[in-house]
């Protein structure tokens, strides 16, 4: 991990109440060297090229102590498997109905969301964020070629 970015990381740390560890800042180096939102076993065969003794189960559990502490987010849970969004600015994602890819849109590329109905009673809103649910470039492709599925 370069200097600035160790220094990145053990400030996070410190503002989201986590211990610094060799393990966690190879963790989160890795996450942050994927462009999109990876899943625990894409970061785990990431993480295991730097520290090929760590388990699965360790980076399943870094993984959640990153997002309840807020240094990270969880994806939406309905697309199959735990991903992790990396992205720490406002923003909303398009997913791929067949192949589950998940990419980042601009806050600004919507009109700001607005609640005009009630919410459950009790219940705090934190965020919101919209998906835009279709095909991704590759997949609308492949559907034309083929397009009996």
């Amino acid at each position: 991990m370069q200097a600035t970015a160790a220094a990145s990381f053990r400030d996070l740390c410190r503002q989201h109440g986590l211990a610094v560890t060799h393990q966690r800042a190879v963790i989160y180096e890795s996450l942050m060297s994927f462009s999109g939102h990876p899943s625990p076993e894409e970061v785990f065969e990431r993480v295991r090229k730097h520290i090929p003794s760590i388990s699965l189960a360790t980076v399943y559990k870094t993984l959640h102590t990153f997002i309840e502490s807020g240094l990270l987010r969880e994806l939406s849970v309905h697309h199959g498997s735990l991903r992790i969004d990396t992205g720490r600015h406002p923003h909303h994602h398009a997913v791929c109905t067949q192949c589950k890819s998940v990419f980042d849109l601009e806050e600004s590329a919507l009109q700001p969301a607005k609640l005009v109905g009630k919410v459950p009673k009790g219940f705090r809103v934190e965020r919101m964020s919209v998906e835009l649910h279709g095909l991704c470039r590759d997949c609308a492709k492949s559907k034309s070629r083929n397009p009996i599925q």
